[in-house]
């Protein structure tokens, strides 16, 4: 199996703050595709009624989602918090101690690897 670590995030949209939202999903998109090259996916899902959000992510390794979470909370936290309320994290791959405890501390439920192959 591979390193890379990926999750998928599910979010509540908070009433009155999908503009805010669009806004913030911009400004973070083009910072990670821009400032984190070890992201490799980083792909953002919003349900029909624009009600809720899923935030798939995928990154090459451990040390890589260390980059996007300390971006994230530097950068992000706040105004991402004040838009959304998450609602669930699922968390795949080997991901190294660190990440896991930061992950475990934010509700992650951790899919070990099983089998298959990516490309």
């Amino acid at each position: 199996m591979s390193d890379t670590v990926a999750w998928m995030l599910e979010l509540a949209i908070k009433p009155g703050e999908l503009d805010n939202m669009k806004a913030l999903m911009n400004e973070m998109v083009e910072a990670t595709q821009t400032n984190e090259p070890g992201t490799l996916n980083y792909e953002w899902f919003i349900s029909e009624d624009e009600k809720s959000c899923h935030i798939y992510e995928r990154y090459a390794d451990s040390a890589a989602a260390m980059i996007h979470i300390g971006n994230f909370g530097q950068h992000f936290a706040k105004r991402f918090m004040a838009v959304f309320e998450p609602t669930r994290r699922v968390v795949y791959g080997n991901p190294n101690e660190e990440v896991r405890k930061i992950l475990s501390s934010r509700g992650g439920v951790f899919m070990g690897p099983l089998g298959g192959f990516g490309r």
